[in-house]
């Protein structure tokens, strides 16, 4: 895809972090700009600013794991704008306890990341590709995933899963896609450590999927903001995501401080041996310092 002027691009999450900079990135373009977040104040917050400064925005408060609210979102987007071109299915969540072990996490947290991290995006797959199809026009689709999605380890056990399961329903798209010869190109966005409030997902967190022992420990939150603190920032992710639409490119990893816990891990899988995991904390540390 190369023509974004005039066109109009969907983004869910799109209320802060990679979201909203996706949503900024894309409104320099001369993109037309459907913000999507479950998050109503700073939503509007975000579509405020955003026509402040002089971009074509429009903000419909979405909960992207009930089905119901992303069709009413692609319907809204019909209605205002006729068309969808650029799709950033982003949304996600984090549940607490990112570093204990998988058997510690509740079915309560394994319900809510499942439900907003892959059932969001299945949702948004759902609801808007078919309508890009009939159009026959050129588009794109980006899925967020993480580099939680391609490594494994003891660490992030849960969020790992969702993300292992965003990475394959793009491939899946992608190769349907290619198949039948579709103007539609996709991409999975597979970031490091962002510079992000990810780690504060538990504001969002509904009192459906809440459980005792919900609330992240103190230690969880000091980890997360030594981390991002030195972390790469939103735009420098959504740069990338621009040039990969330009290049019709299938993965975006955003770093290459976790390529060798990515070859240990295949290779692993193709000698059929027993992985040694990295510390996937060590390796978040280190991609914080370098980005």
């Amino acid at each position: 895809m190369e023509q974004f002027s005039g066109r109009v691009a969907v983004v869910t999450g799109a209320a802060s972090g990679i979201g909203r900079a996706l949503a900024e990135r894309f409104a320099v373009e001369g993109m037309k700009i459907v913000l999507a977040d479950v998050e109503a104040n700073p939503l509007k917050q975000a579509e405020s600013e955003m026509r402040a400064a002089g971009h074509e925005v429009f903000a419909v408060r979405t909960d992207v794991s009930k089905a119901r609210s992303v069709a009413t979102l692609a319907r809204k987007t019909l209605e205002r704008y006729g068309a969808v071109h650029i799709l950033c299915n982003n949304a996600g969540v984090v549940p607490p306890q990112r570093y204990a072990p998988v058997w510690e996490f509740t079915l309560e947290d394994w319900k809510w990341a499942l439900d907003v991290n892959l059932w969001g995006v299945v949702h948004g797959i759902q609801s808007f590709l078919p309508l890009m199809l009939e159009r026959g026009e050129e588009g794109h689709i980006v899925n967020t995933a993480s580099v939680s999605g391609l490594i494994s380890g003891s660490e992030a056990g849960v969020y790992g899963v969702t993300k292992h399961g965003v990475v394959r329903l793009t491939e899946a798209i992608y190769a349907s896609l290619r198949e039948r010869g579709e103007k539609i190109g996709v991409s999975v966005l597979c970031p490091g450590v962002v510079s992000t409030g990810i780690y504060n997902s538990e504001r969002n967190r509904p009192g459906s999927r809440r459980s005792e022992g919900d609330k992240a420990p103190t230690a969880y939150h000091e980890i997360a903001k030594n981390l991002y603190r030195t972390a790469m920032t939103p735009q420098q992710v959504a740069e990338q995501v621009v040039g990969a639409i330009r290049d019709r490119q299938l993965y975006v990893i955003t770093t290459r401080a976790f390529d060798g816990a990515i070859r240990e891990r295949m290779e692993s899988i193709l000698e059929r041996r027993n992985p040694e995991f990295p510390d996937l904390l060590a390796l978040s540390k280190l991609d914080s310092c370098v980005t």
